[in-house]
């Protein structure tokens, strides 16, 4: 039982570091820039870590030719790039962030907590 009690005060001791440093990804991920482009270019969107719009820039040609269509169908996908980026940083970030965390501790206590 008492096994137990040091196990769980040292995850709590991870899970207090661990939401330090969420805290601090998350003060980051607001200075984020990603650009996401579609039509080789003519559409940029560039949103922020937190996922907000901060800026769209359509390639003034797509407007001399009246091709709302193309601009219609290419705004998605730019937005769609930068969201992928996005996604990916993120991924990266979580991945170094959890790097040295030990959840091992987590598992045998629930192991234990189980009756085995």
């Amino acid at each position: 039982m008492f096994k137990g009690l040091g196990q769980m005060a040292s995850m709590l001791r991870q899970a207090r570091e661990i939401g330090g440093k969420l805290e601090e990804m998350n003060r980051r991920m607001a200075t984020w820039r990603l650009v996401g482009a579609a039509g080789g270019g003519m559409i940029e969107v560039e949103i922020d870590g937190l996922g907000q719009v901060r800026h769209v820039r359509i390639d003034p040609t797509l407007f001399a030719k009246g091709d709302r269509e193309m601009i219609e169908a290419l705004l998605p996908a730019a937005f769609n790039d930068a969201s992928m980026k996005l996604k990916e940083r993120q991924l990266a970030e979580m991945g170094e962030l959890s790097q040295g965390a030990d959840l091992g501790a987590l598992g045998k206590l629930l192991q234990e907590g189980d009756g085995a």
